[in-house]
Order: C-alpha cells, then structure tokens, then sequence
C-alpha cells in the first residue's frame, strides 16, 4: 500500500490528510481559536466531589469543567490496575498519539469495583490536583481527564506511578515482544510504566533509551512547573497536529510526507533531527503553484464530506445520518442490478459498502453507537462474510472498534472509540432555519473555502478584475474577519477583487463573476 500525509499549513487552520494508495482516508484540522486539548497537562482545583458518581469536577480554567471520575485517580491511591499491553495511550492531540489512535493503552482496570477507591475519601473541594485531558469537551459536556499522565513518545509511552512494561498488540512475534519487554526492563526508570509503540518493532536498545530520558526531561519539566504554577494553570501543552501526527504516524510503511508552509516543514525537520534523523528525506517541501490540497485531488473529497449520501462505484450507495445517541448507515442498491440472482447482487453491494463505511468512520471521524442496515441476505454465509469484510478493513482504523454479530433485525451494531466531535461539527455550524436539526458549513470554513477559490482563479488565469457574490451574513463575515487575507490575496495575484451581498445565496453558496466578460466562473474554478 502507498501511504502518504499531505499537510496543508495556514495561519487560519491546519489540515492534515492521510492518502493510502491515493485515496483519502482521514482528514484531520485545527484551528488556532479551536486547539485540541487531548494530552495538554493541567493543574486544577477540585470544584465539587459527587460520592453519588463516584466523581468530581475540576477546575482548569476552561470554559467547562472538566470530569474526573473515581477510576481515573492515580494509579497510586487504586488497587485495581492492570497492565494492558496495548499501543499508546489517545491523549496526543494528533489523529494519531492522539487520533496515536492504536488503542487507549496504559493501565487497564480490572472488572473488581471493590477495589476501585472511593473518591471522597481522596478528593476534597478545593484541593489542587495535576490532571491530563483524555477527551475533548463534546456538546455540553466538559473535557474527561484524568490523574495517570501518559507522555507518548516516538518509540514508547512513559507512565509516570506504574511500575510495568508493556508492547502494542499490533507488533507480532513472540520473540521480538519478548526481546522489547526484556530492554524496556533494562531501562525503565523506577516508579514508572513504559509501553513500546507500534514504531518501536525492530528498534534497538539505544533507541528507546534516548526516548526515554527525552520523556524523563519533560515529566521532571512538568513536575517542576506543576508545583510553581498557581491553579489553574496549563503545565504541559501537546504537540501541535502536524508534529503530533508526525511522532505517531511517521513510520515504514509512510512512504511520503508533503508540507506547503514554511514554518510547519521546518517544526518538522526538527523535530526528527531529534528523534529520527532518517526519516528527514520522507519528508519534502510542496511549492507547486495549486493549492496542495487541490494538487493530490483532496480539496474535491472535503466537499462531500456534508453530504449524506455516498455513491458506491457499481452504483449503490450508503445513508449516513449522525444523530446525538447513535450513528445510523443505511446501505442501498441504488442504480446496480447485478448480471446474476438478487442475493449475488445484494451480497457485492453490502460487501463494497462494508468498505466504504470503514473510510467513511475514518474520514469522518464517527465515534460512538453506530447501527449499519445492511441490506437483507437469505444466506448466513454471505452475511458471516460481509461481517468480515467489514472488520478486516477497521483494522486500518487507529480508533479502537468493537463489532457485534448481525441481529435478528439484521443490523450490525458496533462501537468506535470517540474522544474528540466529529469533524463534520468541526466544520459546520447547527442550521438557524430548522432548528439544529440540519448542518450547515460554519462562517470560518466557508471564508476559508473563499480564499482557497480565489488562490485558484490567480494560479489559473490573468483576470485584474474578479467579483464575488456572497450571502449577506458572509460578506459580512468577510469583511469583519478575512479583509487583510483577502487584500494580501488581491495583491499576490494582481487583481482587484470586488465582493457583494446577495441576499438569494445561502452561507454556504459562493458566486465568482468576471466583470470583463460578465461571465460566472464558478463551476470552473470548484475543486
């Protein structure tokens, strides 16, 4: 498979695609005003502590709360820890580390709730405490944390107040897990818990040592500012997407890494200066004249992403309805009739759409309860063998999945690890007209989608006069927020851009006039 990350860097938001044989496949985004905060390290003060929950809110300095329960205190006050031999731990903030999405890793508990302390017997309102988020905040709710840090490196996760060793469930081979175990207790500094990551395999003892002191350095750093620093106050900040993804993804099988911005290639350079000086060659700087997004066909797929329906290449196709409980995934035959009997026919559609809801989960980030309707199958064999389908392809997921067997409504219920809001609730907004029952894309996504047009319009042609119609509130958007980007636009392409209201355009519609000519050139600039 040829695996590629495309990162597309400005100061407005940074968007990062995973392509596997030139399909996009994950597509993850930030924005300044948005961070994620997975993995950030706070010192808090208790607000409140619930005996009824068994948990207390914590005092961060966000906005929300944040939710600490009883089986998140640290490993020190519980009894019921158990080592899960796992890959790292969810709270980086990449799509990795953090979307890496290996699995939660670190300690386990065991199903002995007895064992589990009671919280008011260790928390009391007031008192300060050093947590770290492992889940974003998701609609009203604030961000989950907990008090048994784990800093993931390249190599290993270092979790400070274990005292065990353990390996991801994706590096096979008995000898070479025995062979990781055995250096990780070798090295492993005393009151601390060390995991080998996926791109630990086949690395040698010198390897992991440097990745630890490094850890080592950051935990004493945070130990340090955690007792200075007045609560509540941030003590550790997350690597950035870009760099987080690049810690946890950058492996053997990445045969490519393109960067567009300046600062994002270099932040990268040094970081595997450090950590992987070989890997340095993968990664290259684009400079085409596109858009880099436009340039690897990406720009197209976004788009889609706000619709429900997705065509299948024989001519099905797939419903995906997000509702606040659950994920339903209708799948049809749509246009494909098949050459044979309607159960082959049925079968090759459930089968590709099996495929395609594992992309889908990916790309647009579906966690939680999801319900799939397969279409209905006489024959237990080809259900057993759409139901495998289905899980062969999630194993590409770095989100940990659960799948159940169809059932007797011939559903297939399953699970997908959710820590952070979709990225369709990343990029839109709930719609005014009907209430928050529909979506619509959000003010700064669409004035993003306006200056990706125009960066089009400049590299394609020579115009010195564009017009650009847009709904009033957008225009408004526009001026208030985007009119040093669009100016600097303006002067990069040498055109004069003339922007107006039009009340007939939704948010989300855009118009692109060339005055010379009067001709409307949207469609021919859309990606």
């Amino acid at each position: 498979m040829h695996k590629e990350i495309i990162i597309n860097s400005d100061p407005k938001e940074t968007r990062v695609a995973i392509l596997e044989d030139k399909q996009l496949v994950e597509l993850l985004a930030e924005r300044p005003e948005e961070r994620r905060i997975i993995g950030d390290i706070y010192k808090g003060k208790i607000n409140a502590v619930l005996p009824g929950m068994q948990a207390a809110f914590v005092d961060i300095g966000l906005a929300k709360t944040a939710f600490l329960h009883a089986s998140d205190l640290a490993a020190s006050l519980r009894e019921d820890i158990d080592f899960d031999d796992d890959d790292a731990p969810q709270n980086g903030n990449s799509g990795g580390g953090g979307r890496g999405r290996g699995g939660r890793g670190g300690p386990r508990r065991r199903p002995r709730r007895e064992a589990t302390p009671k919280i008011e017997e260790h928390l009391t309102k007031g008192q300060e405490v050093t947590i770290q988020i492992t889940k974003e905040p998701i609609s009203t709710k604030g961000p989950r944390v907990t008090q048994q840090v784990s800093l993931p490196g390249r190599y290993v996760v270092f979790m400070p107040g274990l005292d065990h060793v353990g390996v991801s469930r994706k590096i096979p081979g008995r000898d070479e897990r025995l062979r990781l175990k055995k250096i990780l207790r070798e090295i492993k500094p005393k009151g601390a818990g060390l995991i080998v990551r996926t791109a630990g395999e086949g690395k040698t003892k010198k390897d992991f040592k440097e990745d630890v002191n490094y850890l080592v350095k950051m935990w004493k750093k945070i130990e340090r500012r955690s007792v200075s620093a007045p609560s509540p106050a941030l003590v550790h900040r997350e690597m950035s997407l870009a760099t987080g993804l690049i810690r946890d993804l950058l492996t053997e099988d990445v045969n490519e890494v393109v960067v567009d911005g300046n600062e994002v290639f270099h932040e990268i350079q040094e970081y595997l200066k450090n950590v992987s000086p070989e890997l340095i060659k993968r990664v290259r700087h684009y400079d085409g004249k596109l858009p880099i997004f436009d340039a690897f066909r990406i720009e197209s797929d976004i788009e889609k992403l706000f619709e429900r329906k997705v065509w299948l290449k024989r001519g099905g196709y797939i419903i995906i309805d997000q509702a606040e409980a659950l994920v339903a995934i209708d799948i049809n035959t749509g246009r494909f009739v098949g050459k044979k009997n309607q159960e082959e026919t049925i079968l090759k559609t459930n089968i590709e759409a099996a495929r395609e809801i594992s992309r889908q989960l990916r790309l647009r980030d579906l966690g939680g309860i999801i319900v799939i309707d397969f279409i209905d199958m006489e024959s237990e064999g080809n259900k057993k063998a759409v139901l495998e389908e289905l899980r062969k392809h999630l194993k590409r997921d770095r989100s940990r999945t659960k799948t159940f067997a169809v059932s007797d409504l011939g559903l297939v219920e399953m699970t997908r690890q959710r820590e952070r809001p979709s990225l369709l609730s990343y990029l839109s907004d709930d719609c005014n007209v009907c209430g928050g029952v529909g979506k619509v894309m959000s003010l700064q996504s669409v004035a993003l989608k306006v200056e990706r047009l125009l960066t089009r319009i400049g590299v394609n042609t020579q115009e010195d006069l564009v017009e650009l119609r847009v709904s009033p509130e957008m225009a408004h958007h526009l001026f208030a927020e985007n009119s040093e980007r669009l100016a600097s636009l303006e002067k990069m392409f040498k055109f004069q851009l003339d922007v107006r209201d039009d009340p007939r355009l939704r948010r989300s519609h855009i118009k692109v006039i060339f005055p010379r000519t009067n001709e409307d050139v949207t469609d021919r600039f859309r990606p």
